[in-house]
């Protein structure tokens, strides 16, 4: 598939069959990570107790966090698709190992240790590479359905993920987890083997790897858009990748809602994204798309406060939804601005500096949720959560590029020749 063929595709990204192997990939992908992860953790706390998950869950995020950005500059060298079969193809040997090593004997906490060490290492390769992909699968104004679709494929993962988890758990133990978790990294690596990429522009990178992740980093600092999106979505994200599902607990325990009330919040949550995701993946355009994320924020941040000060369930469910909505929609227009908008040469660094955003600082956030709860209450958390969505509203609407950005609009399709 050459540059041509994919500007001139009037084919929604939905109807496109490269997307879908695309989305395929990226499904399975995410899904195994879930099972892989619920797995570790489980067998970490049967090894070692309680007090021995942290350590081995921070054995593979610690690595993961850190070389991040250097994944970036491995993508952008060597090509995103290559990166992407070849770190898939590791990731997928390192879990069916630690499967047959389970098998053979119990395992021990530096066991698990071990696999998440190395499981971290080539996910901070993996990552920005599968997620530099869709500018090289699909025409640019098909990206915001591209990131919708992406969206959608989160969710689904993320319900489906602990529900296989847990089945093969039982079944299989977790040599059986390890094995389903690899069984699906493989589905991803067969199918990436199948995608068709085009060559964006790019350049042969001749400097040390050292210079090119400065190379990248100053790119994002002196561009007039990236800088301050990238700003954006580390606010935006902040609360929303993880700290909130920690202050959902908490708000439902202190209200006396119970589990049972948390999970219809968090579900609520989770609709409320899905659907933000499909809409996006089925528009034909988004008018003033700039000027409309930044709204997203604004009635996020209200939501946020709002579903702090519920004073019922039912009401606090309805905020959830909301949140999700609004949030859901702000993610997938800045992943779409961001891909657009990002020179091919840089894609892989930039995604990297983009994800370690959403996955890095969002941990910053978890010890402060369980201490501001205890010391001032849920409410305050709440607040804290759309104080901050609201300074990257106000962030977005002081920049005139962030403000007036728009996306390319889907372009009509061609009438047939004779």
């Amino acid at each position: 598939m050459n540059a041509h063929g994919i500007a001139a595709s009037a084919r929604p990204a939905y109807r496109d069959v490269n997307v879908l192997r695309w989305l395929t990939a990226y499904t399975a992908s995410v899904t195994g990570d879930v099972v892989y992860f619920l797995a570790l953790s489980w067998a970490a706390a049967r090894a070692g107790g309680p007090s021995q998950v942290g350590l081995v869950v921070s054995a593979g995020a610690l690595p993961r966090a850190v070389l991040m950005l250097g994944g970036g500059v491995v993508a952008d060298r060597f090509g995103p698709r290559r990166v992407a079969v070849v770190s898939d193809a590791v990731r997928c040997a390192v879990i069916l190992a630690a499967a047959a090593a389970v098998m053979l004997a119990s395992p021990s906490v530096w066991l698990l240790a071990a696999v998440a060490l190395i499981f971290g290492v080539v996910d901070a390769v993996f990552m920005p590479a599968v997620g530099a992909l869709p500018p090289r699968i699909t025409a640019p104004e098909q990206l915001a359905r591209v990131q919708g679709m992406r969206g959608l494929s989160i969710r689904l993962s993320n319900a489906v993920g602990p529900l296989l988890a847990g089945a093969v758990l039982v079944i299989g133990g977790t040599a059986g987890a390890f094995t389903a978790a690899g069984a699906l990294f493989a589905l991803s690596l067969v199918t990436l083997l199948t995608l068709r990429t085009t060559s964006l522009t790019e350049v042969s990178q001749r400097g040390s790897a050292w210079h090119e992740l400065r190379d990248g980093l100053r790119y994002v600092r002196r561009h007039r858009m990236l800088a301050p999106l990238v700003t954006v979505i580390g606010l935006s994200e902040m609360c929303f990748s993880g700290p909130v599902a920690t202050g959902l607990v908490l708000l439902a325990d202190e209200r006396g809602w119970g589990a049972s009330g948390m999970g219809w919040i968090a579900s609520a949550f989770s609709v409320g994204a899905a659907a933000s995701a499909l809409l996006l993946t089925v528009s034909t355009r988004i008018p003033r798309a700039g000027l409309a994320m930044c709204g997203a924020l604004l009635v996020t941040a209200v939501g946020a406060v709002a579903l702090g000060h519920a004073p019922s369930l039912p009401i606090a469910v309805m905020f959830g939804s909301s949140i999700g909505l609004t949030s859901g929609f702000t993610t997938t227009v800045t992943g779409a601005f961001v891909q657009t908008e990002t020179d091919p040469r840089y894609l892989g660094r930039v995604t990297s500096v983009t994800t370690l955003c959403t996955l890095g600082l969002a941990p910053v956030l978890f010890p402060a949720v369980g201490i501001t709860v205890a010391l001032w209450g849920a409410e305050v958390f709440f607040i804290g959560c759309g104080a901050i969505s609201l300074l990257a509203a106000a962030l977005g609407l002081s920049v005139p590029l962030i403000r007036r950005a728009e996306l390319h609009p889907p372009r009509p399709a061609s009438p047939a020749g004779p």
